[in-house]
């Protein structure tokens, strides 16, 4: 029977294969992928900093970070699925939902419990935290591909009004990051960073 620290441990340790997940977006600049921890990381200090443009101005932020810490680590069992995946966003949830149990189910059951509550409560976007988190998720990969010049959404063949209809809950958590968004959105439009035609 493995003691309390010694299944913290085996969590830690597992959990370093979050960073040879890779998604669709590429560093800044790069051609290289960026990782699921990479990801994380950057999430994590821009929920910090932009704090002050959620829609609700009474956030538990610890609550935010904590769901924005690990509601990517069901990936290392899931996989990443690509925003724009209608066939692999199909059967997401119960892939991301056996990781869970998986992954959570190492922890000490009260912490276990924590993070798969916390992974639950960002999945369903009911609570202000939840919105905020899942907000600041979506605003990363837009910032990513407009810096790049539209180089995912130009490989996928990812249309403008896809984007905007992916990102529209933007708004729930800030609609002043929503609002940001969609003039980034009409500046890569004019500057041809999508192939409108979706080919």
């Amino acid at each position: 029977m493995q003691s309390r620290l010694e299944r913290q441990i085996a969590f830690i340790l597992e959990i370093d294969k979050l960073k040879h997940i890779f998604r669709q977006s590429r560093l800044i600049g790069s051609e290289r992928f960026e990782n699921d921890a990479e990801h994380t990381w950057h999430l994590t200090i821009m929920a910090v900093l932009l704090a002050e443009h959620a829609e609700s101005a009474q956030l538990d932020m610890l609550t935010v970070l904590k769901m924005l810490l690990i509601h990517d680590l069901v990936e290392i069992d899931a996989g990443d699925t690509f925003a724009y995946d209608d066939k692999g966003l199909e059967d997401k949830y119960e892939r991301e939902q056996a990781a869970a149990i998986r992954l959570f189910g190492m922890l000490p059951d009260d912490q276990g419990d924590e993070f798969h509550r916390l992974w639950e409560q960002f999945e369903e976007r009911q609570t202000d935290e939840a919105k905020f988190a899942a907000a600041i998720d979506r605003l990363q990969p837009v910032l990513f591909n407009y810096e790049n010049k539209g180089q995912s959404w130009r490989e996928h063949g990812i249309t403008s009004d896809r984007v905007l209809a992916r990102n529209a809950q933007i708004a729930e958590g800030s609609t002043e990051l929503w609002r940001y968004v969609e003039r980034l959105i009409e500046q890569a439009v004019k500057q041809g960073f999508f192939n409108e035609k979706g080919e």
